[in-house]
């Protein structure tokens, strides 16, 4: 029987051979960072590839780049256009602001005008806002939020800032209807309130408008002549303006004049008018008389055309000097 021979010894060759590999990879490291560190041609190869890879580099970061662009121009519309509508809503309401403040504004003219009317004539007056106005040609009509309660009555004159307005026709407890000058039916005497001449002034349903009729050819009636209440009737207190004459031309039958005459009070226009609680002690004082070449022009225009031996309106008599105007009084406007 042969003997036992035991197992046979591994092969050392891969071993030896993996080993002298090792050494020469780390003696070549070696070196090589000997040799990069003496004379840096590593670090110059490690340039080099960077400059081939940047372009690639920059392609690969498109992507990111576009994302982050859009979502960058996304949150920038977003917000403009946020502000945008928050600018314009504030835009809209400083508007409305505005037109508010400036209808105060006019509201509050108007207002010290009325006052100051009261206070220069020392007048005793209700205050009263406009409801509703009727300027048909053929009705002219004021409705006023005052009534019976608050002391109004048939037949109280009706002013406001510039002048007279009309008459109350027609009063309940709560409200009153006012004629307007304009008014067809409506008939107002009159001065001038350069010499006293009297007049009739004619509502014909306009209400920048009133007519005169019948104006004899002697009269002293001068265009830009002040109209004023004359008193008579005792339907209206004397003194008040009534309006100015616009226009004189000959009528139809060459022997009278007719004319128009601008009305001193805003009849188209304002929320509150004035009431006469009772008469004035003293009239109104007139105004003063036209300049001397509006006359010497109006006294030109009256004259008929065509008729060489028509009469002509007379010039003007010397006009004496308008009273002081009474001084204001403490009494306050009811409203």
């Amino acid at each position: 029987m042969p003997p036992y021979a035991g197992p046979s010894a591994p092969s050392r060759t891969g071993e030896v051979a993996d080993t002298l590999r090792l050494l020469a990879y780390l003696g070549l490291a070696i070196v090589l960072i000997v040799l990069d560190h003496r004379g840096g041609w590593l670090r110059q190869a490690r340039e080099q590839a960077s400059l081939l890879v940047q372009p690639i580099r920059t392609v690969a970061g498109w992507p990111s780049r576009m994302a982050g662009a859009l979502y960058e121009d996304a949150g920038t519309l977003a917000q403009l256009t946020s502000e945008n509508d928050r600018l314009r809503n504030q835009l809209l309401v400083n508007n409305a602001r505005l037109a508010r403040l400036q209808a105060v504004a006019a509201d509050n003219a108007r207002l010290r005008g009325l006052l100051g009317g009261k206070q220069r004539g020392n007048l005793d007056v209700l205050l009263a806002p406009i409801l509703d106005v009727d300027l048909d040609p053929t009705r002219q009509r004021l409705v006023l939020d005052a009534g019976r309660g608050d002391g109004v009555r048939v037949g109280q004159s009706v002013i406001d800032a510039g002048g007279l307005v009309g008459q109350v026709i027609e009063a309940s407890p709560i409200q009153a209807t006012v004629l307007l000058l304009t008014d067809p039916s409506h008939v107002v005497p009159v001065a001038v309130a350069r010499n006293g001449v009297r007049l009739m002034a004619y509502g014909n349903g306009r209400s920048d408008r009133l007519s005169l009729t019948n104006i004899p050819l002697s009269s002293d009636v001068k265009v830009g002549d002040l109209l004023v209440t004359s008193g008579l009737g005792s339907r209206f207190p004397a003194g008040f303006p009534v309006g100015t004459v616009a226009e004189l031309r000959p009528d139809d039958s060459r022997a009278f004049l007719s004319g128009d005459v601008t009305p001193a009070a805003q009849l188209d226009r304002g929320r509150d008018v004035l009431l006469l609680r009772s008469a004035p002690a003293t009239p109104l004082p007139s105004a003063p008389p036209p300049p001397a070449e509006a006359d010497a022009t109006t006294s030109g225009a009256v004259a008929p055309a065509g008729e060489g031996d028509a009469p002509s309106v007379p010039e003007a008599g010397p006009v004496s000097p308008a009273s002081p105007p009474p001084q204001p009084g403490p009494a306050e406007v009811t409203r």
